[in-house]
């Protein structure tokens, strides 16, 4: 195995601690004898087992642990070969071609790696089970479905491969389908400090609501449809910033939308307000790649005293350096227009500031920055039992007629914040928890 790892030149990056580079080293001083205590190697080699069925309970992967091993750092490992393929795809008569099939020949000995040898020097049988795994069934919700259902379906083609010019062709054509590391096959992703540095890191389970989920705001969803597809087909597209009432489903229709274009090459970063400073960093970090970033900012607001809203400006319009065409910005917010006002805003006397208007203006700024601002208001009675009778019908649990679902259900906004989808939503779930 050490022989394989050490020969990769583009993949060759994986990391030192990476599980397969420590088998790798593993075996090398088992082959070698150069390890006095065999039983340490024993242990160092359960260590890294531990490793990968960690690995595989994280990501759903299931028969040939090893296999999807493999699969996963060929899936995740972002150089500029893969980068480049999920842009343009692979050149035919590039010369990186010959660097990139002599690691895929190595690649593809790793993939049907024979642990027989090891397993018989050690006098451990960890290996055969690896590869003949039943896993435990599990929720959706443990695990990463979107990383595993791509990485196992990778898994089983390379399983038809004969040689590493078929590993080439199958990976590059992962690459161009789905793209390569972390955004191609995640998402969402929210932003994170380690340190100093500013990392994306993927969310890792989320919602799989539609449009059609929400019933009504059939004007509010065209808008933010026709904005989100001229933005995917690379067309010019506006900021949105969604307002209104709490719980009318703004942020419903933001992650629906992300779920409806997916597979067209939408991504979406998740920032909060305290994060705004870290936005040009993360702006830098998308601009070069293939997919479309919608950075979301739920229940946007601003206090007097608050001033992030200034690097927010700054990067939506108005800083020296362009927002790139892949990255637009939509917020959600219950304020019109994002920061607090009082009534001597509106007069252009104060007693501590001459020129009050200025600082309104200053205010107004920020939305003016949004290109497309979308209304969501309270439904009426009539609209709130629409969405009662909707949500309803989705439920078979649910066997109440009509006429005493919206009594109940009427009785229910009275005592829990009047009508809105999402006391519609909270009430539906009430009727299935107590549904026997």
């Amino acid at each position: 195995m050490y022989k394989q790892t050490a020969r990769l030149i583009m993949y060759g990056r994986l990391g030192e601690d990476s599980i397969l580079m420590k088998l790798g080293r593993i075996f090398e001083q088992a082959q070698k004898g150069e390890a006095a205590d065999r039983e340490s190697l024993v242990r160092s080699v359960y260590d890294q087992i531990y490793r990968l069925l960690d690995l595989s309970t994280r990501y759903g992967f299931d028969e040939n642990l090893w296999q999807c091993y493999i699969a996963y750092l060929l899936a995740t490992s972002e150089n500029p070969f893969s980068i480049i393929c999920e842009t343009v795809g692979a050149s035919a008569d590039a010369t990186v071609n010959t660097i990139v099939k002599q690691d895929m020949d190595c690649f593809y000995q790793l993939y049907h790696y024979d642990f027989t040898a090891i397993q018989d020097s050690l006098g451990v049988d960890c290996f055969d089970i690896l590869t003949h795994y039943h896993s435990m069934a599990k929720a959706e919700n443990t695990y990463n479905k979107s990383v595993s259902e791509k990485v196992r379906e990778l898994a089983e083609k390379l399983r038809g491969a004969v040689d590493g010019a078929g590993f080439f062709d199958i990976v590059t054509d992962f690459y161009r389908q789905y793209g390569v590391g972390k955004f191609g096959l995640n998402k969402a992703f929210r932003v994170v400090h380690r340190g100093e540095e500013t990392v994306i890191s993927p969310i890792t389970h989320t919602s799989d609501v539609t449009l059609d989920h929400l019933i009504g705001y059939e004007l509010q969803k065209e808008q933010l449809i026709d904005n989100t597809e001229a933005f995917v087909e690379g067309r010019k597209a506006n900021n949105c910033l969604l307002y209104g009432d709490s719980g009318t489903g703004k942020s419903t229709c933001i992650k629906a939308v992300l779920n409806q274009y997916y597979d067209r090459g939408l991504r979406l970063i998740e920032i909060y307000k305290h994060q705004f400073k870290d936005l040009s960093n993360i702006i830098e970090q998308v601009k070069n790649r293939n997919y479309k970033f919608i950075i979301y900012m739920d229940d946007l607001s601003f206090e007097e005293f608050e001033i992030e809203y200034k690097y927010l400006k700054a990067v939506i319009e108005g800083g020296m350096e362009v927002r790139p065409d892949n990255v637009l910005i939509y917020a959600t917010s219950n304020r019109r227009h994002l920061i607090r006002e009082t009534w001597s805003d509106r007069s252009d006397m104060s007693q501590d500031e001459l020129h009050r208007s200025d600082t309104m203006q200053e205010k107004l700024s920020l939305v003016a920055r949004f290109g497309v601002s979308i209304n969501f208001s309270r439904p009426q009675k009539k609209g709130f039992d629409e969405i009662v009778l909707g949500l309803a019908k989705e439920e078979p649990e649910i066997t109440l007629s009509d006429e005493e679902l919206l009594m109940k259900a009427n009785a229910w906004s009275l005592r829990n914040g009047g009508y809105s989808g999402r006391v519609a939503e909270q009430f539906i779930t009430y009727l299935k928890s107590i549904a026997k």
